[in-house]
């Protein structure tokens, strides 16, 4: 059985075929640790330089760009060393979707382990057309301000090489919205939104052995408007400019919609993932009134398109303390979620309860790892306890961390898969 096999059977709660054997992601810093300490180095991340779209290489600006330093200008310098990955830069593992966010795939530890293949994401153009074209702003020894493909501008401080920080937004009235949405968001021709080598694309999809996705980061109805507004900008947006959230949510359901539809009229499409992150360490950052009328509405729009051409994983990203929200997205259609943040308070077995049939990924304290072998043992308990059910892919809750040393990690992975295997028949 292939992984694509694999993952559709597990998802609908075949619980005589066994789980997928999948991590989520790793840090740099954590792969340059366990490279040290024993993890053999064969195939070492690479980052990718090609822009593709928006979702697969957001960020690839900021990982890849060279300038002139100013201590040397005759010299130009990568923004990272080519021979150890940026302590700050995510290290994709199989779990969710690839290629995302520029992000590099790692290949070492899924090999050692034997890990089943990653889900891929399509390659097309969900978000703006034509994309906002990358901008150095700024750059010195310490940081680098840039626009990037999504119109927001970034800083990234090149030390600590994390994740780059948005500091000002493409969307800030509704001028500035109706500007996007006019030169970035028209409909008319959607074929532009489409790779030049997509029949050879269609080709490689139909004759595929892994699970392939729609949507992805940052697509989602919280996430996204965060994202091209601000956190802090959209929290007041919901008072005092409804109708402009609103009117993103209804021209971006209504995007994809006819994205999906021209898809899936050639590809079969295993999974839509919705990113949100719309949870905190305590719970949600918006009250479940905000969710009934700024995300649901459009939930249940393209839930319902989706289910009418055959998808019924559906699945929400959500990091954060989620336990309060989840039958708001079960009611808008969604029909599992992940991370599932034990480190934030999520009881995998208090979810599996009260909503048997939600489909559940990951749930693995990834701190706790590190507290060893007898520390390990504890938190599978409730992962044998579910694998049983089905409709379950144990992993760790979000990227494993440097406080995490490989001889945890081994100890942790080889139990896990141990596990699967005993579960599941076929």
């Amino acid at each position: 059985m292939n992984a694509r096999e694999r993952f559709r059977e597990v998802m609908h709660f075949n619980a005589s075929v066994r789980s997928l054997k999948w991590e989520f992601a790793y840090w740099g810093k954590t792969l340059n640790q366990w490279y040290d300490q024993g993890l053999p180095k064969t195939h070492y991340p690479q980052l990718p330089e090609e822009i593709l779209n928006t979702s697969a290489s957001l960020y690839t600006t900021a990982w890849t760009h060279k300038w002139k330093s100013p201590k040397d200008s005759s010299s130009k310098d990568s923004a990272f060393s080519e021979s150890r990955l940026p302590d700050g830069l995510a290290v994709w593992g199989e779990a969710t979707y690839w290629p995302t966010q520029g992000f590099p795939l790692e290949r070492d530890v899924h090999e050692y382990f034997h890990m089943d293949q990653e889900v891929r994401l399509v390659e097309i153009e969900q978000l703006f057309y034509p994309r906002f074209e990358p901008e150095i702003l700024q750059e010195d020894e310490g940081s680098m301000v840039y626009i990037d493909l999504d119109g927001v501008t970034r800083k990234l401080l090149r030390k600590e090489s994390t994740i780059p920080t948005a500091i000002d937004w493409p969307i800030r009235d509704e001028k500035s919205w109706k500007k996007i949405k006019d030169e970035r968001l028209e409909m008319s021709d959607i074929s532009k939104r489409f790779p030049h080598n997509w029949e050879q694309i269609v080709s490689s999809y139909r004759s595929r052995d892994y699970p392939l996705a729609l949507g992805g980061y940052p697509l989602g109805f919280f996430g996204l408007p965060a994202h091209l507004l601000g956190y802090e900008n959209l929290f007041y947006f919901y008072y005092d400019k409804p109708d402009l959230v609103k009117d993103m949510a209804e021209t971006f359901s209504s995007l994809w919609i006819a994205l999906w539809e021209e898809v899936l009229s050639r590809v079969e499409i295993d999974v839509v993932h919705i990113f949100e992150d719309v949870s905190s360490g305590t719970g949600s950052m918006v009250s479940p009134a905000i969710i009934r009328e700024f995300m649901l509405p459009y939930y249940k729009k393209i839930t319902d398109f989706l289910r009418g051409r055959g998808i019924d994983i559906i699945l929400v990203d959500t990091d954060g303390n989620c336990m309060e929200i989840i039958p708001l997205f079960i009611e808008g259609g969604a029909t599992g979620m992940y991370p599932m943040e034990a480190s934030a308070g999520v009881d995998l077995r208090a979810v599996r309860n009260a909503y048997p049939r939600l489909q559940i990924l990951g749930g693995i304290p990834k701190l706790e790892i590190a507290a060893g072998a007898k520390r390990i043992d504890e938190i599978l308990e409730p992962v044998d306890e579910l694998l049983t059910q089905g409709g379950y892919v144990p992993f760790c809750d979000h990227s494993v961390p440097p406080e995490v040393p490989w001889s945890c990690f081994q100890y942790y992975r080889a139990s896990l898969n141990e596990i699967i295997e005993k579960k599941g028949k076929y």
